[in-house]
Formats: C-alpha cells, sequence, structure tokens
C-alpha cells in the first residue's frame, strides 16, 4: 500500500542515469593523433614524400578516417601547418617588453631548429602556388601575429614602446632574422645572436631618446 503522499513510481528503485556523452572526446583525439603524425611524416619526408596511408598508420586510424575528416591529403598538410602555430607557444607576459620578446624569440627559434621543420617550412613556401597550402601558410603567420600582437600592445600601455608602433612590424624586425639565418644562411641561432635581433628592434621601435 502506498503512503500518503508518495506516487506509484516512487516505491521503485530509481532508473540509472545512461552513460554520459563525451564532446568531442574520441573525435579529438583522432584528430590530434592524425596531425601529429602528419607533421612527423612531413619533417621526415617533406611534403611531395607523405602519403595518407603512411600518416593513417603511423597515427593508428583508418585511411578512409582521414579522407572522411580532410577529403585530400593537401588538406590534411594545410591543417597540420596550421596547427603548429597554435601548439605549445604560449604567448610570454613577463611585464617588460625586453624578456618578452627574449622568450617570444626563444620560442621561435626552438620551433625552426626542431628536425625537419625547416625542410617543412621550405617546402610550404616553395609550394605556395597550391591554394590550400598557400592558405594554411597565411593562417599559420597570421595566428602567430596576431597572437604574438599582445606583447606589443602591453608594451604600449606601459610606456615601454610608442602609441604609434605597428606590432607586426616589432615582430617581424625581431623574427625575420632568425628565419633567415636557419633557412639561407645555415647558421646556429646561439644567445648572442637573440640578444642582437632584440636590440635592433627596440632600438628600431622604440621611443626616442
Amino acid at each position: 500500500m502506498n503512503q500518503p503522499g508518495r506516487g506509484v513510481d516512487d516505491e521503485s528503485p530509481a532508473t540509472p542515469p545512461g552513460p554520459r556523452r563525451r564532446t568531442g572526446g574520441r573525435s579529438a583525439r583522432v584528430r590530434e593523433a592524425v596531425l601529429k603524425a602528419t607533421i612527423e611524416q612531413v619533417t621526415e619526408h617533406g611534403i611531395e614524400g607523405l602519403t595518407i596511408g603512411d600518416v593513417a598508420a603511423r597515427a593508428g586510424v583508418a585511411e578512409t578516417t582521414i579522407y572522411r575528416r580532410w577529403g585530400t591529403r593537401t588538406a590534411l598538410i594545410a591543417e597540420a601547418v596550421a596547427e603548429l602555430a597554435a601548439v605549445g607557444n604560449p604567448v610570454p607576459d613577463t611585464g617588460s617588453v625586453r624578456t618578452d620578446l627574449r622568450m617570444l624569440a626563444e620560442q621561435v627559434s626552438h620551433l625552426i631548429s626542431r628536425p625537419g621543420i625547416a625542410r617543412l617550412v621550405g617546402t610550404a613556401i616553395a609550394l605556395s602556388s597550391d591554394p590550400e597550402v598557400d592558405a594554411a601558410r597565411r593562417r599559420f603567420w597570421n595566428d602567430r601575429f596576431e597572437r604574438s600582437s599582445q606583447i606589443v600592445t602591453r608594451a604600449v600601455d606601459r610606456g615601454e614602446l610608442p602609441a604609434a608602433v605597428d606590432p607586426r612590424e616589432v615582430l617581424e624586425t625581431l623574427s625575420a632574422p632568425l628565419y633567415f639565418r636557419l633557412l639561407v644562411g645555415e647558421k646556429p641561432i646561439d644567445d648572442a645572436f637573440v640578444a642582437r635581433c632584440i636590440d635592433q628592434t627596440l632600438a628600431l621601435h622604440g621611443k626616442p631618446a
């Protein structure tokens, strides 16, 4: 007999909740594994030597999974190149423009000094006639410039740089010699070279005495 104030279903065991759906769990892991495998394949064999089969085997997924998500080899390479801009490169915020620029320069030098990255960057430039690769290259640089421009805007707020300074020009002045030395000069990027790049950047764009 039911007790007053209780419904018929109140005496039945509570229905256990169903399994919670994970949002993006496996899909995110597959994407990460495939993009990581793509970068590894490109750095080892170049863009021209990359195949969907090799990426699938290295990532531990089916080739159909890659084709279903990215469609073409070029689209896969394009997203993998763009992903390099966002991974493992937090924007420095030390409270000083000089130390922020030093940390940024070290990030750039570490990235482009990784085995195969110089080849990857050079090949991406060589294949700029491919619309997808060219779009990925531009997304890579635009994303890096956009995120790193915070260094300059914060320096302006602190009075370390003039208000009229162009953040992109500051970042180009700092990073261009680093890429040139690696891709053209083929010389190591040491502490003295990084310090000289920072000094020249601040001398060109800093507040006049």
